[in-house]
């Protein structure tokens, strides 16, 4: 089988962790510049990302959490927060970015981040949150892909209390709130779910070539 393959299917959503098992420094650093280089609209990477692995502070995570036991048993917890609401500073950041890391005069964007402006300012502030929350979503995706190509066991999240956790975290004074989180380290011996056949959609069912 096609490694790209073998490991989609290899990876599976972990439910039990082995707590003895951390995913090492060098690792972890792959798993995030993997992320940080995701794509995201207009290349604006609307989010924060949060690595948790203060034990006190997931223990205070994990009843907002269904008491799911991966927010403390992984070897990490990753948080994955959107931005919710934006002005003009998002586009100029980025064009100040463009313009140092390609060596671009700034002047020579302007038509750039007037465009992205036209699209973006003007949204309601409710549509702006969705929109950035899809955006942090594509990291999370890649974040997890990663895991995958290291063999390393992940579990994607969304049964928490982002409320909950925006306090917890002090997210909200941030303009941040937390979208999606991810369980990031080795399966457990005793998770039974780990030998479960895969359950998709038939290709034929899922896909319209036209």
């Amino acid at each position: 089988m096609n490694n790209v393959l073998e490991n989609r299917t290899w990876r599976y959503a972990t439910k039990k962790f082995d707590s003895t098992k951390k995913v090492s420094d060098n690792d972890l650093e792959v798993l995030l510049e993997a992320t940080r280089l995701s794509a995201s609209s207009y290349g604006l990477q609307p989010y924060h990302v949060f690595v948790i692995t203060d034990q006190k502070i997931r223990e205070q995570l994990r009843p907002v959490s269904w008491g799911q036991s991966q927010i403390t048993d992984a070897s990490h917890l990753i948080v994955f927060a959107n931005i919710t609401d934006f002005g003009e500073e998002l586009m100029d950041d980025y064009v100040n970015n463009v313009s140092t890391t390609r060596n671009i005069p700034s002047e020579g964007l302007k038509g750039y981040g007037d465009f992205m402006k036209s699209k973006l300012l003007d949204l309601p502030a409710d549509t702006k949150s969705v929109w950035t929350a899809r955006q942090a979503y594509i990291a999370f995706s890649n974040m997890m892909q990663a895991a995958s190509e290291l063999k390393i066991d992940t579990c994607p999240m969304e049964g928490f209390e982002s409320e909950a956790y925006n306090e917890i975290l002090g997210l909200s004074e941030k303009n941040l709130n937390a979208s999606v989180v991810l369980a990031v380290g080795y399966r457990s011996d005793e998770d039974e779910t780990q030998h479960y056949a895969k359950v998709r959609k038939s290709k034929e069912e899922l896909f319209t070539i036209i």
